[in-house]
């Protein structure tokens, strides 16, 4: 196996297991077995473990925001329709059954405060959705563009906890309605 086939099973492991666990709950050696390397080739690819979680959140990240754009590219036909179907991909990732939450703010929750690097990426995390946001908003007639992306990221935040905590993913739906009152408040109207 060369490095980059072991570096992407390393990473599809860390992947499975940190979202589903936790960071701090998977040691080093139970990821090697999950991913099927040695030990040694583990730390060839990632010579400490905060290597691997901010390799970890990067991957997903980009992944992830790429997941969210295809879909509101694929099911939005017009610009005032984007920022609504922002929360009906939340409701299908919501459904998943290994749903967690937002792997950063779960990440940062463990490791923040001892780890600047988790912290940076959770920050350019949020900093990127918010960016997407201000995007889709922009397309519309509203007034004050940003300030309603930054309302609309904190209702995205929201759905998420809530739906990590209650297990429930009509937190979309509710976060949705709720998306569509600001955009109808700030003068947008839907395409």
């Amino acid at each position: 196996m060369d490095q980059e086939e072991a570096r992407t099973r390393i990473l599809d492991a860390a992947e499975r297991l940190y979202y589903a666990r936790g960071v701090q709950a998977v040691g080093m050696d139970e990821l090697r077995t999950a991913a099927g390397v040695s030990l040694k080739r583990l730390y060839q690819c990632f010579p400490a473990k905060h290597d691997l979680v901010e390799a970890y959140l990067r991957r997903r990240d980009t992944r992830w925001r790429a997941a969210l754009a295809e879909y509101v590219e694929g099911h939005a036909g017009a610009p005032g329709e984007r920022p609504l179907a922002v929360f009906d991909w939340l409701h299908g990732w919501f459904a998943e059954p290994d749903f967690r939450g937002c792997a950063f703010l779960n990440s940062f929750g463990e490791l923040g405060a001892a780890s600047d690097r988790v912290g940076r990426v959770a920050r350019e995390h949020k900093r990127a959705l918010l960016a997407y946001l201000t995007g889709l908003v922009r397309a519309l007639p509203v007034a004050e563009p940003d300030a309603v992306a930054s309302q609309l990221a904190l209702l995205v935040d929201g759905a998420i906890a809530t739906a990590a905590l209650t297990g429930d993913p009509a937190a979309a739906r509710h976060a949705r309605i709720a998306a569509g009152s600001l955009l109808a408040a700030a003068g947008a109207r839907e395409a």
